[in-house]
């Protein structure tokens, strides 16, 4: 080992030309690695740093639509528990008659505080002043985006439900509200002393209670809850669960970005493979030389490994560089997008993560060109083919190889937060690899069975996809590995574009209206109906729900599948009906009789009911009003959620429920033109409900799409960069030999223009052949992501799929002109010389 690295230290000190691709390649998919894990590691510290104030306490109870019992808040108290109560709701917020703002509306997510709030932190308020002084009068606090939207400034009056407020500041900071961007209203912030004289609380009104605490053992309190008050439903969070919605959203970006990271280090593995391959091609007669003068393969072997190796190092450090300080410098820009800041520092374990995948990557890919050369015999020094393509590495070597592809493996799944995803995600990896080495077989087979096809350079292009030692395989997964993520990537993006915009169905409701309460439905009807255009309304009863147990089952011990678990927390909305809604559709059991008046059934969505292993006969127990029922299961229903209608996954029987305090939720269809009149219309008659409009959810969901977008494409294009990287080492790692054949075809007469058509068929083959296997690869991989991880439906896109094969094929030609204009610059008199 002392000559091993003696030699290696020698060699390395006269340049390592040929080796550059593997530093760029291990660069660029360390980095990547390295960044996400510190950025995830840095927003996680954020929650942890915050999570007191994020949480507004020690303890949040959540009570739902049921407002704090004055038995919770004594026991607190006796608990030397120090508690502010918090309610939440959607409102109107109508601006004044008159003036440049005249009278319009603007949907707000209303939170009515009491003097505690906030127990943590301090909330920002422009100009400055306390919050008593900012309430006094019916004053409230409002985003800045209200008053841009509705032409407002500090001191003007607006209404809210029946109630006048004026505007006292600007809310610039709250302390207990992640930054996330509001998709249906912003902020706005009153007393809860004033929140009874709007009007909004009427009964079944879609409310948020809670109560946040402060107390010197919140742990025991939060322990003792369930004992002292059985059966509510109540939801106790502590700091840790803060947010767990936006860990939820941390997690699946981190990890769908931490697997394309890992695609580009894979791809950079390719790279790593071709350098290496190049390397020694250029290396090959030295090693031959040791080999005359008694270099043993195992010194041979060690020599280029060592030399590898530092320069894989080299790579792997630089990247975790980048990886390290990319975060810190981009924290700036991230904190309006982020739904935390993150805290800026170095974070060893992701850094350490990176560093092992990238030396993991380097040794699987560079041990088999390496042992291929160790191999290398003295007596071919006096033949032409210095390294037979037949030639293997020796069996222990092999099975070294694959230990280290299963400890690869192995870190993909123990690293990862879905390690059911990361496996799928590795076997998938591993199909590819073997789809693409099987497309280069065929290209070679099908490119021998066509050898007398078209002209000359037309033959000769074809004849060098199967020459032996050609790099055909090696340019397919060069170029296709790239290509098949940018084209996955771009599936996905076309996707979410269409589920959000194109896919809208021509008869989805113009408007969601809430809290109609049953005394004001008439009026409600005979507003809408008398708007112009001929308006189409729809008007359920809804109430507020919370299942507390599926099957006797608690609900935090159900074992439901991830895309279905999100109903089983907070409250949902729960209907009934005598009669089966218009569109309904039973996949199994049978709906109740007209006339039924017994115990509580349900028909239950047959989507949840798979997740949740329920069928009919089932029982599922749900809070309503603090009030546990028990309905049994009668159908199951198959719903198209994609009609933006009304539709909830619990339908129950009438009886029980009809007679619970509950509102009623409508849909109105009209001329777009109109909708402007009938909003005004409802809030001036009915002051306490509130309007959506369909169409502004989904222009925030699309502005928070192109975010999500922009990011799906710099994470694609940092694959197809290092697909580029390694395309340019695949055609370096033959370079060599393309000169020779130039020099050679050149001597017998061929033209340049000759030489290069042969050789831009044989890319333009590869490229072809490249782009459709990337197509399906990509159309695969965006079916999973949309099926499995963001679980919605999945559309053909062709035109995205076109684009990738003309990508294919740009890429290609282009790299390979390059490389042509390279080989046919060579002078045939030195190399004919030399030979």
């Amino acid at each position: 080992m002392t000559l091993a690295f003696r030699l290696a230290r020698r060699e390395l000190r006269g340049g390592v030309r040929g080796l550059w691709i593997v530093v760029l390649c291990l660069a660029l998919g360390v980095a990547v690695i390295a960044a996400v894990g510190s950025l995830r590691a840095a927003v996680n510290a954020g929650l942890a740093a915050d999570g007191r104030a994020l949480l507004g306490g020690d303890l949040a109870i959540d009570t739902g639509p049921e407002p704090v019992p004055g038995a919770l808040r004594q026991w607190l108290a006796g608990q030397g528990a120090r508690t502010s109560e918090v309610v939440q709701m959607r409102s109107i917020l109508v601006a004044p008659p008159s003036g440049r703002s005249a009278g319009q509306r603007q949907l707000v997510d209303l939170k009515a505080v009491d003097a505690a709030w906030p127990l943590v932190g301090t909330a920002g308020i422009d100009p400055s002043q306390t919050l008593p002084a900012a309430f006094a009068d019916h004053g409230m606090l409002v985003e800045q985006i209200v008053l841009d939207r509705l032409g407002l400034k500090r001191g003007d009056s607006v209404r809210l439900g029946t109630a006048t407020f004026h505007i006292a500041g600007v809310l610039t900071a709250e302390p207990d509200r992640v930054a996330t961007a509001s998709i249906l209203g912003p902020r706005v912030l009153i007393s809860a002393a004033d929140l009874g004289s709007t009007g909004l609380l009427a009964p079944g009104a879609m409310v948020r209670y809670a109560v946040r605490l402060t107390a010197p053992h919140p742990a025991a309190i939060a322990a003792a809850i369930p004992d002292r008050f059985p059966g509510q439903g109540w939801r106790v969070r502590d700091p840790g669960d803060a947010a767990p919605g936006v860990t939820r959203f941390i997690d699946q970006i981190a990890l769908f970005l931490t697997l394309v990271g890992l695609t580009s280090l894979l791809v950079g593995g390719i790279g790593v493979a071709n350098g290496v391959r190049a390397w020694l091609d250029a290396r090959a007669r030295t090693i031959a030389t040791l080999r005359c003068l008694g270099a043993s393969p195992a010194l041979v072997f060690a020599v280029c490994l060592i030399q590898v190796l530092a320069l894989a190092c080299v790579g792997i450090v630089a990247g975790l560089l980048i990886g390290a300080i990319l975060p810190m410098a981009a924290s700036g820009l991230l904190s309006g997008l982020l739904p935390v800041p993150p805290v800026a520092g170095v974070y060893p374990l992701p850094l350490a993560l990176a560093a092992g995948f990238g030396i993991l990557i380097a040794l699987c890919f560079a041990l088999w060109p390496l042992g291929r050369a160790a191999r290398i015999p003295g007596g071919a020094l006096f033949r032409d083919g210095l390294i037979p393509e037949g030639t293997r590495p020796s069996w222990p070597l092999v099975i070294v190889n694959v230990l280290l592809g299963g400890a690869l493996v192995a870190l993909t799944i123990l690293a990862s937060g879905d390690r059911r995803f990361a496996l799928w995600f590795c076997l998938a990896a591993l199909a590819t690899l073997v789809l693409f080495r099987a497309g280069g077989w065929l290209v070679m087979r099908g490119s021998r069975m066509a050898g007398g096809v078209g002209g000359p350079a037309a033959r000769l292009g074809i004849a060098n996809l199967h020459r032996p030692g050609a790099p055909t395989p090696l340019m397919l997964l060069s170029a296709g590995l790239g290509l098949s993520t940018l084209a996955a990537v771009a599936l996905i993006q076309g996707n979410m574009a269409r589920q959000i915009q194109d896919q809208l169905p021509e008869n989805a409701p113009s408007f969601f209206f809430v809290d109609i309460q049953n005394d004001q439905a008439p009026a409600f009807e005979k507003i809408v109906a008398t708007q112009p255009g001929r308006p189409e309304m729809h008007i359920v009863p809804s109430l507020r729900a919370r299942v507390v147990a599926v099957k006797g089952v608690p609900v935090d011990q159900v074992k439901a599948t991830p895309d279905t678990a999100w109903a089983l927390r907070g409250d949902r909305g729960l209907t009934y009906a005598a009669m089966p809604p218009a569109g309904t559709r039973l996949v199994a059991g049978h709906w109740w009789p007209p006339t039924y008046d017994g115990p509580p059934l349900v028909s239950f969505d047959a989507g949840l009911a798979q997740g949740w292993g329920v069928r009919v006969g089932d029982v599922i127990r749900v809070n309503v009003l603090g009030r546990d029922v028990d309905l049994k299961v009668a159908s199951l229903r198959d719903i198209n959620w994609r009609t933006l209608g009304i539709n909830f996954f619990m339908v129950a029987s009438p009886g029980l429920l009809a007679h619970a305090p509950h509102s009623n939720i409508a849909t109105v269809k009209l001329p777009r033109a109109e909708e402007g009149a009938l909003l005004r219309a409802v809030t001036d008659v009915l002051p306490n409900v509130t309007g959506i409009r369909v169409r502004d959810v989904l222009g925030a969901l699309a502005g928070l799409l192109n975010q999500v977008a922009a990011a799906l494409s710099i994470t694609g294009g940092v694959t197809l960069l290092a697909g580029a990287f390694v395309l340019v080492g695949a055609i370096a790692a033959g370079q060599r030999r393309r000169v020779r054949e130039a020099v050679i075809l050149k001597t017998l007469g061929a033209t340049r223009a000759q030489i290069r058509a042969a050789w831009l068929t044989e890319f333009g083959i590869l490229g072809l052949v490249a782009g459709l296997i990337a197509a399906l690869v990509g159309s695969a991989a965006s079916y999973g992501v949309m099926h499995y991880i963001l679980h919605t439906d999945w559309i053909f896109l062709p035109a995205t799929l076109i684009y990738t094969l003309m990508g294919a094929l740009a890429i290609m030609l282009v790299f390979g002109y390059a490389g042509t204009s390279a080989a046919l610059r060579a002078r045939p008199a030195p190399l004919l010389r030399n030979e």
